[in-house]
């Protein structure tokens, strides 16, 4: 009969669907099983990496101990005008993070708006500082911190993204230069220290393809980010911010507005480099290790921050091992790292700590100005 439909036909179309229907089920299924399996993988990575850094933290205090007591007994001997001047230099140092940050996060002082008051960005940047003493993972916490608070004052995730990034792509490329500049005059003998070329020709080396690499990508990085867009979408947008970055700076390196930002960061990091140094001086260590040295040890040390370690153990014992490599003895670096840590922990802290009490009752959404909001509507 037309228009009918045979009860076997009705069975076959019935199977075929429960069939499609499981075909579908079995390839959700297993795509999300990939997708587990990769979350796991990299869960277990950041594991292995964890360890491996505790691993090595553990290790190097290992070593240490033997002669970590009689080290730690020059603490007692400490001169106290060397250290009000350790305390000093750190203030400066984080004054000119502060100036860095209020010139690339806030550069239209959007924070001082709605009754806030003019020193609401200092106060916050001073936060931020504070609060990377307190969580685990050294600049990327601080980072977090400062994205948090900027968050819950209305600042748009994206803009607050960009702007951090530049600041701290800004802070490490001040670093990198300057490995290049003392690196190469260590190894030349135009500055006082170890002439190592493994340690000081091969760390400037490595700063210089960073920075030649970084430039390329910011040449290059937005087209070829639009070429993968489609099919590595994630990848692109990391070039793309990459990209975005390098120019950002290039920008605040090539202009007067700029200035005082590049300047901040400069202090920043020579000021840091100089409370290690005084550190030295304060334990009346003779040869006390010229800045170069210090500087060097300071920054690739450093990168033992980066390891999820409270109270910067990681950066402690990076520094520590890279001023044994430059020639320094054992005990009175660990002294003068320790009492170096110990400053660069509590100057932040108490500063964060005072910035938030005055900072806490101001934390409401930016409000648009009057004029832009009338513009609006």
């Amino acid at each position: 009969m037309a228009g009918s439909v045979s009860p076997r036909r009705l069975t076959e179309r019935s199977g075929e669907t429960r069939a499609d229907r499981s075909s579908v089920g079995a390839q959700e299924g297993a795509r999300r099983g990939r997708h587990a399996l990769g979350a796991a993988g990299s869960d277990l990575r950041g594991k292995l990496f964890k360890l491996a850094g505790y691993l090595l933290v553990g290790y190097l205090i290992v070593r240490l101990i033997p002669g970590l007591e009689s080290a730690l007994r020059g603490l007692e001997q400490v001169r106290w005008q060397w250290l009000v001047v350790a305390f000093a230099l750190e203030i400066l140092s984080e004054m000119g993070f502060v100036a860095s940050w209020r010139a690339i996060v806030d550069p239209d002082d959007m924070l001082s708006r709605d009754g806030r008051g003019e020193r609401t960005a200092t106060r916050l940047a001073w936060v931020q500082l504070g609060g990377g003493m307190l969580v685990p993972g050294g600049s990327l916490s601080s980072v977090g911190v400062g994205a948090v608070l900027l968050h819950r004052l209305g600042m748009p995730n994206k803009v607050i993204a960009e702007r951090q990034f530049n600041l701290q792509f800004l802070n490490t490329g001040v670093d990198a230069l300057a490995l290049i500049v003392f690196g190469l005059g260590l190894a030349i003998g135009l500055l006082p220290g170890e002439r190592n070329f493994l340690l000081t020709l091969v760390p400037a080396l490595v700063a210089a393809i960073g920075i030649t690499g970084a430039l390329v990508i910011a040449a290059h990085g937005a087209h070829y980010a639009a070429r993968i867009q489609p099919t590595h979408p994630k990848v692109a947008a990391s070039i793309a911010a990459l990209a975005d970055g390098v120019e950002d700076t290039k920008r605040l390196l090539t202009h007067r507005a700029g200035l005082g930002s590049v300047l901040g960061a400069i202090a920043y990091l020579g000021f840091d480099v100089l409370v290690l140094w005084s550190a030295f001086l304060a334990i009346g260590t003779h040869p006390a290790p010229s800045f170069a040295v210090a500087l060097m040890a300071y920054i690739i040390g450093a990168l033992g921050g980066s390891l999820p370690l409270p109270a910067g153990a990681g950066s402690i014992g990076g520094m520590v091992g890279m001023l044994i490599l430059y020639g320094v003895a054992h005990g009175p670096v660990v002294v003068a790292v320790v009492l170096y840590q110990a400053i660069g922990l509590l100057v932040p802290l108490v500063g964060g700590g005072i910035a938030y009490l005055f900072l806490r009752g101001k934390l409401g959404p930016i409000q648009a100005p009057a004029r832009e909001a009338a513009d609006q509507a």
